[in-house]
């Protein structure tokens, strides 16, 4: 039997997990020794008995046989928390290509050894007459320091270290001689630092309709008889979601579990976190990257010894520590942001999926416009699904208007307004209603359009837009296919052939300019960017102290304002012409999520889209609110181009500061997957490899991008594809390009 050899990582706090020890594993423990289990390990010159955790296993010695030493012994405290962690981090270093280095640190996301916050108190130890008499015998001597505390002890039978030290003006050596007397005792507690602030008010409890009590109901019952499953939840917006991942949280809470809420956008975790908050209490905390590196360390420590309950976050919130999860739920489950644009690039649903099993727990993953990969496994019977069609109460769904812009040019009307809209904003500024005006994409896409006729300059071979560059050229990103900038449209001879640029600070001027009475705020990421801005922009808009909200995606998800009764949609096209195959799908979205954000109140709303092209698909059923038809017409073509979920994709990114270096292995490693490509071949299924070709962005701070793409039906070849593309760079010993994988990418490169 060949030799084995372990990784180990011997202080496994996050700021060490970069020095990693060989040792080599005793036959006799082949079969005990795996990641994240704890072992016993001569370590140092002393060969003193340390403790580690195992990282990885090859075949390979990477120092001289005879310096590497034998593994003692398999710790008897089996898996840890910590080595659960270590499993998780393995699995996503299989599962998406990556380092283990860069796995462990993504699990392990905070150092491990920020100093503790404590508290100090001082009690007294006798009754308040006799400290009162100690306290006059301490004046008699002229110790006139004693006497203070003891008399404030007298008074107050406990007070705060600080008080007493600050106030009184008491050293530490004077308390520390009381304490030694027996007259007090000095205690200290560990304080965490508390992220959530100014979270107040009762919950109004509503009654939950018959599909609410339905999924809660069933997905408690898989729970109890140990079959906890996947459960995707599509309700369309307003049905009440929320109320469901509430009922089930608190049924876990009840047996004793605790939950993980993941959210896409830190914008949506006030709004999310008052409504857990008034129904749990302060046994729900958060996680995301506004808070500081102490605030992070306390909600792992409170996690870990079940201070808390649920957990609140974007994707990184999926590694705190519970000891005993029970529910993990993946709310919008269809946002892009749960998917790491640094490696490991994970996402955040499979990732969610992984976890659960390792715990027995059960996963809720909800959207009123599922990831096509959701939708297509719950067709297919991977997950439970669960519909809900209809608003909760007595909201219903708005009216939505469709304005062709390209008539809108005919009849000389060149504002980022078309005339219904301005009309009907004029109409809510009357009645004191709200609105919000959704800009698609911040900055401007790189897709040429026809103004005149709606025409858009596309790949002849990828299906994709082609993107315009400064040299005049017109380039595919999946391909490589470019073809020069026209000076007319090809279809109908415009000379309107233009790209499309706006920000939201021109619709603001703009707004401004046509509503000069109305209150206006903005929220996009220049405007967001400290720690409070989210809060800040949403309550004063919640509070009514601006009658018109422009904003790009996140002023789209989820936010529930009564009085919002308008939305715009400004450019719907930004997001439809983008060089993504996932274009379609991603404008269906944020459409229907835009859409969404009105009437979702006791009044009407009304929807106005802005668009090109208004007889495409994804508008048309954007429009109608109608999922099945849109997720029909959209497999058709997933399935036609062989793109997720029908099959998978495997995106290979280089990174170089020669360019040639970088092109050349590009290639060269883009020709040894295809001259392999009939070793792939499973179930009739082969593999395509497209490019290789120079990324979108070729060139980010002096270093050269290149990248090329491998499609197959089975996920498992495409992690065979990387192994060996990892030997062969391994043995060929790579190093000056960077070499990246990503799976089923949600944008291109």
């Amino acid at each position: 039997m060949a030799e084995k050899y372990a990784d180990i990582i011997v202080d496994i706090s996050h700021e060490k997990v970069d020095r990693p020890f060989q040792y080599r594993i005793p036959q006799e423990l082949a079969e005990a020794v795996y990641p994240g289990v704890r072992v016993h390990v001569p370590f140092g010159s002393g060969n003193r008995d340390k403790v580690g955790y195992v990282v990885d296993i090859s075949e390979r010695a990477d120092y001289p046989i005879g310096k590497i030493k034998d593994i003692t012994s398999v710790d008897a405290k089996g898996i840890t928390a910590q080595s659960a962690q270590i499993r998780i981090a393995y699995w996503l270093k299989r599962q998406y290509g990556s380092t283990m280095i860069a796995a462990l640190k993504t699990v392990l996301p905070v150092k491990q050894k920020l100093r503790q916050l404590e508290q100090k108190k001082v009690t007294g130890c006798l009754a308040a007459e006799k400290l009162r008499e100690a306290a006059a015998a301490c004046e008699e001597k002229r110790q006139t320091a004693k006497a203070r505390v003891l008399r404030a002890l007298a008074d107050d039978e406990e007070l705060p270290y600080e008080l007493i030290r600050r106030k009184l003006n008491i050293a530490p050596a004077t308390l520390q001689t009381l304490e030694r007397q027996g007259f007090l005792k000095i205690e200290t507690e560990s304080i965490y630092r508390n992220p959530v602030k100014h979270v107040a008010g009762e919950e109004k409890r509503i009654v939950l309709s018959d599909v609410q009590r339905t999924v809660i109901e069933d997905v408690m019952r898989d729970y109890r008889a140990g079959t906890p499953h996947t459960y995707l939840l599509h309700g369309v917006t307003g049905s009440g979601k929320t109320e469901v991942y509430l009922g089930i949280i608190e049924q876990m809470i009840a047996l004793g579990k605790q939950a993980i809420v993941l959210i896409p956008e830190i914008a949506l975790t006030y709004q999310t976190l008052l409504r857990f908050y008034k129904r749990f209490g302060d046994r729900v905390s958060v996680m995301n990257s506004t808070l500081s590196q102490g605030e992070k360390y306390d909600q792992i420590r409170r996690a870990a010894e079940g201070d808390i309950d649920v957990i609140i976050g974007p994707r990184s919130a999926l590694f705190t520590p519970f000891p005993d999860l029970g529910v993990i739920v993946v709310d919008e489950e269809h946002e892009g942001s749960y998917k790491s644009e640094s490696a490991p690039k994970y996402h955040a649903r499979e990732t969610a999926i992984q976890i659960a099993s390792m715990h027995g727990a059960a996963v809720v993953l909800g959207s009123a416009t599922p990831s096509m990969e959701a939708y297509y496994r719950a067709r297919t019977g991977e997950y439970k699904l669960y519909e809900m069609n209809g608003r909760h109460g007595n909201s219903r769904l708005p009216d939505v208007h469709i304005v062709d812009l390209r008539e809108e040019l005919k009849c000389g009307n060149r504002s980022v307004f078309s005339g219904r809209l301005r009309a009907l904003i004029e109409q809510r500024l009357a009645a004191g209603e709200q609105t919000m005006l959704f800009l698609n994409r911040r900055g401007y896409a790189g897709f040429v359009s026809c103004r005149a006729c709606g025409h858009v300059m596309r790949c002849p071979h990828c299906d994709v837009s082609l993107s315009e560059h400064g040299n005049g050229k017109l380039v595919c990103h999946y391909c490589g296919y470019e073809e020069p900038r026209r000076p007319v449209c090809p279809s109908c001879g415009s000379k309107y052939l233009m790209g499309f640029k706006a920000g939201t600070e021109q619709i603001v001027e703009a707004v401004r300019r046509e509503f000069p009475t109305a209150r206006v705020l903005r929220m996009d990421a220049d405007t967001t960017r400290t720690k409070e801005s989210y809060e800040k922009i949403l309550a004063a808009f919640a509070d009514e102290k601006a009658d018109i909200l422009v904003g790009t995606q996140m002023i789209v998800k989820g936010h529930d304002f009564p009085n919002v009764t308008l939305v715009g949609i400004l450019a719907a096209d930004l997001s439809l012409n983008r060089n993504d195959y996932r274009a379609g799908e991603r404008t269906f979205q944020l459409l229907t999520q835009a859409a969404g954000r009105a009437g979702r109140g006791d009044k009407a709303g009304e929807v106005v889209i802005q668009t090109y092209q208004p007889e495409h698909y994804s508008i048309v059923y954007a429009a109608k609110q109608d999922y099945r038809g849109f997720y029909e017409e959209e497999i058709l073509y997933r399935d036609l181009m062989q793109y997720p979920p029908v099959a998978h994709m495997l995106a290979v990114l280089f990174i170089s500061a020669q360019q040639e270096a970088g092109r050349a292995l590009c290639e060269r490693l883009a020709a040894l997957v295809n001259d392999s490509a009939d070793r792939y071949e499973r179930g009739g299924r082969r593999l395509q490899v497209i490019g290789p070709a120079q990324a979108a962005v070729g060139k980010i701070n002096d270093l050269y991008r290149h990248v090329f793409y491998v499609k197959h039906g089975d996920y498992q070849v495409l992690v065979e594809i990387v192994d060996t593309l990892e030997l062969f760079c391994r043995e060929n010993e790579v190093k000056n390009v960077t070499v990246q994988y990503d799976f089923d990418p949600m944008n291109t490169y």
